[in-house]
């Protein structure tokens, strides 16, 4: 895989996973009771195809990464593999909200009964994005494959994750901010992500026609 292709295909995949996100996040807040089934399993197959593009974008990040500067290879590996986590992690989560849903005769809110996910999705989740977003951000800073916001928005976004860590001291009311299962810890960071993964896949996949072909004066200086 040549630069320009790594560059598309980070960018290719980092805009799908932010149109899953960004369809899947809302589908959270139609309904102020027990969502009917329907519902739910739609947003957590709507984030299952996320997750999966967003496999396909922490490997090409890596590949990318080895590509414009090799001694950094090891940036991107760290994000590659925090990011495998995260979607491993979010996965399970998804798997254990999806088989509630389904064995139960009646309408649930996953959020609030299968407490298995309030830590996963949670403080676990928010840790793991955190080293996520921090090695993406350095990896960027250090070779400078894309513009310097996109490495300073990862930070930034990464200091919040860490501030939702300590979220699980504080009960599991989906309705509250700041909860194990709280809203802001889950829903609103989910959102966050989204946008932001928008923007740089955005910004990766315009890099690709904007690359200096190596070996060029540009390149060498």
């Amino acid at each position: 895989m040549n630069e320009a292709v790594a560059r598309r295909l980070t960018g290719i995949a980092g805009i799908a996973t932010a149109a899953a996100l960004i369809v899947e996040v809302p589908l959270y807040f139609v309904h102020s009771g027990p969502p009917p089934d329907s519902n739910v399993l739609t947003r957590l197959l709507i984030g299952i195809i996320a997750l999966a593009f967003l496999i396909v974008f922490v490997t090409a990040f890596r590949e990318l990464v080895k590509r414009v500067n090799p001694d950094y290879e090891w940036a991107g590996t760290m994000a590659f593999a925090a990011g495998l986590v995260y979607a491993t992690v979010t996965l399970v989560s998804s798997g254990l909200e999806t088989g509630a849903v389904i064995a139960a005769d009646h309408p649930i809110d996953p959020t609030v009964t299968v407490s298995g996910t309030y830590v996963l999705y949670g403080s676990i989740g928010r840790l793991v994005l955190a080293l996520f977003l921090t090695a993406v951000g350095f990896g960027i800073s250090r070779t400078n494959l894309l513009p310097r916001w996109t490495a300073r928005s990862a930070y930034l976004l990464a200091g919040v994750n860490l501030v939702f860590v300590p979220s699980l001291f504080f009960g599991n009311t989906p309705a509250h901010f700041y909860a194990a299962n709280g809203w802001g810890t889950t829903a609103l960071m989910g959102a966050i992500l989204s946008y932001w993964m928008l923007a740089l896949g955005i910004s990766a996949y315009r890099s690709a026609a904007r690359r200096v072909p190596v070996g060029s004066p540009a390149r060498q200086h």
